[in-house]
């Protein structure tokens, strides 16, 4: 069972699909901002063959793609209202959860701050220091651009920053599968978390 974790979840990644999820109820305004996630068909599945379920909590929502999350091609999409700028993207109030459902043990990576500019994202974990540390890195930091967009007409600037490519920070795999109670080594650092599409929206001038 292990092996099996490891393998398949080194094997996954999360694909964003920005232009097919980005959408708000209303009209979009300045400071309305989000950040899109898609995991990669499986990875629900794998981590909840293991016992464990992903989800967001506070002012995220999620969304299942495919029968379940047990389905071979399940998918989650999450949706996480962003505060913030480039250097400090905050989801303030929103939280991502991994709850164990076989020793009803969890761990919530609360308030994560992604900093583009810097290259990683923070978060504080309750169940651990309870301190804000560096939970995962965007490889490809130095390589993202903005697409940016302006409708004078509704005064907003858009600014799209997709593909962020995520892994877990070292020291974090170890922390995680010790607190989900897993076996040693089922989240090993360095392995391909994901990745995250961010959409800001700020104010434009109507000239």
């Amino acid at each position: 069972m292990r092996r099996k974790i490891i393998a398949t979840l080194s094997a996954l990644a999360l694909a964003l699909s920005t232009g097919s999820s980005a959408s708000f109820a209303d009209s979009a305004k300045p400071g309305q901002s989000m950040t899109h996630m898609k995991t990669a068909a499986g990875l629900a599945a794998t981590l909840e063959s293991a016992g464990v379920v992903l989800y967001v909590q506070g002012g995220a929502t999620a969304s299942v793609i495919g029968d379940s999350i047990s389905a071979a091609n399940g998918q989650l999409v999450f949706h996480i209202p962003v505060t913030g700028t480039k250097s400090g993207v905050q989801h303030v109030g929103s939280n991502i959860v991994f709850f164990n459902t076989t020793n009803n043990q969890q761990v919530q990576l609360r308030n994560p701050i992604i900093d583009l500019k810097n290259g990683v994202v923070t978060a504080t974990i309750p169940q651990a220091s309870n301190q804000s540390i560096t939970v995962l890195t965007i490889t490809n930091g130095a390589q993202l651009k903005p697409k940016n967009s302006t409708d004078r007409k509704a005064g907003l600037r858009t600014s799209v920053y997709s593909g962020a490519a995520l892994t877990i920070a070292p020291g974090v795999g170890a922390t995680l599968a010790t607190l989900l109670g897993l076996p040693e080594g089922s989240l090993p650092d360095g392995i391909v978390f994901g990745s995250a599409d961010v959409t800001l929206n700020a104010k434009a001038s109507r000239k």
